[in-house]
């Protein structure tokens, strides 16, 4: 007779040890993705952290910006106007009495929104025009190209400067005009991705397989243009903001009261002598937001690029 224990070994089914390495294999490949090890990579990289630390900060100023401070950015008290920094105010006041932090803080919210919509406007538009000029290329290529070519021929900030004049001034059409002088960029870069692709094998076989043209781009030309449209995208954000800031100094970006460090600087060149501290602020400002941008861009170019990993 056989024992319970017996009977339960018996009923184990027998496994082989490679068949059972090769599932761990199989597991741990299942586990990993281009993306975690993107991250991981991110983690790794001293600088990519900072400059999340520092559009954090900037991003957490900006939306709690009325926790931070009780004044108002466009508070004028003229008696203490041209303050050093104080406790009372932490970055001193302007010209007309103005809470320089406060307008930091508030000022915060409109770098970083040009910033965004401008990149968005410009990766969408550019990266379809860049999709259409390289995967049916042709006259259509020949077309699009010669618009980029035109759009680059002029130096950016004249560009903006020529489109926001025949707009009008103001921050929207400030944001319109950085979003166009970008679309080239994206353009250029997705146009050049896709034409290497499309002669890759996979989509060589996707085409003899019968599948539409609109399906291959969005199954298998976007997905695999995905990561340089990222690290373009996080650089453009720092451009889109130096630019905003210079149109906001020439008058031609937001217009007073709304607190755009650009403006802000503009205002305060007059006193950079008598009142330093309402010049350096803002300055300074532009600055980290820059920096912390351009630093995430570099660590994303090196996470994703398989040369930089080896």
């Amino acid at each position: 007779m056989k024992t319970e224990k017996e009977e339960k070994q018996e009923q184990q089914p027998i496994t082989n040890p490679a068949s059972v390495d090769q599932q761990v294999e199989e597991d741990n490949i299942e586990e990993t993705s281009p993306w975690k090890d993107t991250l991981k990579q991110l983690r790794k990289n001293r600088f990519a952290i900072a400059g999340f630390v520092i559009i954090l900060f900037f991003i957490i100023l900006g939306v709690f910006a009325p926790l931070f401070t009780s004044y108002s950015y466009e508070e004028q008290d003229l008696v203490n106007r041209l303050q050093p920094p104080s406790s009372e105010h932490w970055f001193g006041t302007d010209d007309v009495g103005r809470d320089i932090f406060a307008r930091i803080a508030y000022g915060a919210r409109v770098s970083l929104q040009v910033g965004f919509f401008a990149v968005t406007g410009a990766l969408v538009f550019g990266t379809l025009l860049g999709i259409i000029a390289g995967y049916f290329g042709r006259w259509i290529d020949t077309i699009i190209s010669r618009i980029f070519d035109i759009l680059l021929a002029f130096p950016s900030i004249l560009l903006a400067i020529a489109i926001v004049a025949i707009l009008g001034a103001s921050l929207q059409n400030a944001l319109i005009a950085i979003a166009i002088i970008n679309i080239p960029i994206f353009g250029r870069l997705v146009r050049s991705k896709v034409i290497s692709l499309r002669e890759e094998e996979f989509i060589m076989a996707a085409k003899a397989q019968g599948m539409k043209s609109g399906r291959i781009i969005l199954h298998h030309i976007l997905p695999n243009s995905a990561a340089p449209i990222i690290v373009q995208a996080t650089l453009g954000f720092g451009t889109a903001i130096l630019d905003a800031a210079a149109l906001g100094f020439l008058g031609l970006g937001a217009q007073p009261p709304t607190p755009e460090w650009g403006a802000m600087l503009a205002g305060s060149r007059d006193f950079i002598q008598l009142a330093p501290w309402t010049l350096i602020v803002p300055g300074i400002s532009i600055m980290l937001v820059v920096l912390g941008f351009n630093l995430i861009g570099d660590g994303l170019r090196d996470a994703l690029d398989p040369k930089m990993k080896n």
